[in-house]
């Protein structure tokens, strides 16, 4: 990570544990940090950035997720924006639909979503700047994929990718984990003959070979080559099909529940 100077508000991905990335929003001065698994990673990108954290934001309470916020408060005393629904005690500005927020020290408006499955109260974080459009999705939808269904039901994913999908095509998705080359060898299985698909897989294989992060992604690009978005494709419920993971004439909601089923174990 390189020094940057004071500018517009910039996204810094902070790479944590196998996979993680931590996001940090920054001006050149102060700092939020959304989902901070852990807390020397962020400190450390802080520090050499010359950044005061003035805020904590959080989406849903897995560890990887929430476990570096109290020794970040025993840096900074700072708000801690998080889901209310979500069983995470440090939240001290519980957050749900429709609700929006002014992130201290940034200028930064945020619109707030409900995205429940990957856990009952994961919420969603919209920046909805003309030219600047933000989500930051925690484990709700991934570059090429989706989060696992672990508290949750199957229609509640769907309903919760349905929604980010209505989002500008434009917007980048700041997901929170580099998952996507799995992901997108799973599309490829679904979905073989998805050309935008293919170019894709090259384009971010060729990222990793040069150890660059995949994310974000936008939006636009996930509703060309994310299975979990295309859900309803005939090309992939024909696939489905084929392939014994779904009888003919099933329901959407079916259809979505033996996509991520069949990627559950690939």
């Amino acid at each position: 990570m390189t020094t940057l100077p004071r500018s517009a508000l910039t996204v810094l991905a902070v790479p944590a544990f196998k996979d993680n990335y931590l996001w940090l929003i920054h001006d050149g001065f102060n700092a939020a940090v959304v989902d901070p698994g852990d807390a020397q990673p962020i400190l450390a990108a802080l520090a050499e950035n010359g950044l005061a954290l003035t805020a904590i934001l959080l989406t849903h309470h897995h560890a990887d997720h929430i476990g570096g916020v109290q020794e970040l408060l025993r840096h900074a005393r700072v708000p801690v924006f998080g889901p209310r629904n979500d069983g995470i005690d440090a939240v001290t500005r519980p957050l749900g639909e429709g609700d929006r927020i002014a992130v201290p020290g940034l200028g930064l408006d945020l619109r707030v979503l409900d995205v429940p499955g990957h856990t009952l109260g994961h919420i969603a974080y919209v920046r909805e700047t003309p030219g600047e459009h933000w989500l930051f999705c925690g484990d709700t939808l991934f570059a090429g994929g989706c989060g696992r269904v672990f508290e949750g039901t199957p229609a509640q994913m769907a309903d919760s990718l349905g929604k980010l999908a209505a989002l500008p095509e434009d917007t980048k998705v700041f997901c929170a984990h580099e998952y996507t080359l799995s992901n997108l060898r799973f599309a490829q299985e679904v979905e073989p003959g998805n050309k935008q698909l293919s170019q894709r897989l090259i384009e971010d294989g060729a990222k990793r070979d040069r150890d660059e992060p995949t994310v974000p992604s936008t939006i636009g690009l996930e509703k060309l080559t994310n299975p979990f978005l295309r859900y309803q494709e005939p090309g992939i419920v024909r696939t489905l099909v084929t392939e014994g993971k779904l009888e003919n004439g099933a329901s959407p909601v079916e259809t979505f529940a033996a996509l991520r089923a069949w990627k559950n174990t690939f």
